[in-house]
């Protein structure tokens, strides 16, 4: 190395780590995140050119940064506001609890944990369906402890709403976003009676039926909630209700014997 090489290696500085995502800001290369309101408070949302990538409770915008360049590995900037195609589907997902058309950005996801968040952004607001459910569902059934796996690392809460996949047991279960109370607050605000909904598991009752329609359905399907105390029938399980001559509701898709 030469004489003069020696000496400009030694004026060499690390460049300060807010230099990065300026320069990918201005290049049009970097994520983006914004803060929106919800029933938990103010989330932050990032962003890619793909679509939604993150959404979290974070006390701070720098604390936020830290954990998308930990989880995501990039850094992320803060935006006035999102692309207009992205901002009218991303309010609309939050206002109505469905994921709708908003794009997400899913990369670094298995197969099997994006179609486990597709098939739970389905799930209706106000209802609620276990892990089961999803496990067959997605044609992997008895694979409930990886979909209550793929749920926990869901990075899009909200906008995809894990919130409204329980246990089997009738127990709410945890929740990705801030507080497991924060589960409950959600499915409450939907319209969902959760205490009603968890005394039935408590006695034992998956699946209600109507003895008008001999239709069964998950206790939380809108079918269900109209169905009348003389006419309503409890069922321990679907071997139960094919047996007295029940068949599955085909909005809720209730587990079959």
């Amino acid at each position: 190395m030469t004489d003069i090489t020696v000496r400009l290696a030694a004026l060499r500085e690390q460049a300060p780590a807010t230099i990065l995502p300026g320069v990918l800001d201005r290049a049009g290369l970097a994520d983006h995140f914004v803060t929106r309101p919800s029933l938990l408070g103010p989330v932050f949302v990032a962003f890619t050119s793909r679509g939604i990538s993150l959404v979290d409770l974070a006390p701070t915008p720098k604390a936020f940064a830290a954990r998308y360049r930990a989880r995501c590995g990039r850094p992320v900037v803060a935006a006035a506001r999102p692309p207009a195609r992205l901002a009218a589907a991303l309010e609309k997902a939050l206002a109505s609890g469905r994921t709708g058309r908003l794009p997400l950005d899913l990369a670094g996801l298995s197969p099997f944990q994006r179609a486990v968040l597709h098939k739970a952004g389905e799930i209706p607001p106000g209802e609620v369906r276990p892990y089961s459910w999803v496990a067959d569902e997605i044609g992997r059934p008895g694979s409930e402890r990886a979909v209550g796996n793929a749920l926990a690392a869901n990075p899009v809460p909200l906008v995809v709403p894990c919130h409204r996949v329980v246990r089997a047991d009738g127990r709410l279960g945890r929740y990705s976003l801030g507080d497991d109370d924060n589960k409950r607050l959600l499915l409450e605000a939907e319209g969902l009676e959760v205490t009603a909904y968890e005394s039935l598991a408590a006695r034992g009752v998956r699946y209600l039926g109507s003895a008008t329609t001999s239709i069964y359905c998950h206790p939380t399907c809108r079918h269900a909630r109209r169905i009348t105390g003389q006419h309503r029938v409890e069922f321990r399980d679907a071997r139960a209700a094919a047996a007295a001559g029940y068949r599955p509701c085909r909005d809720c898709r209730p587990q079959t014997a």
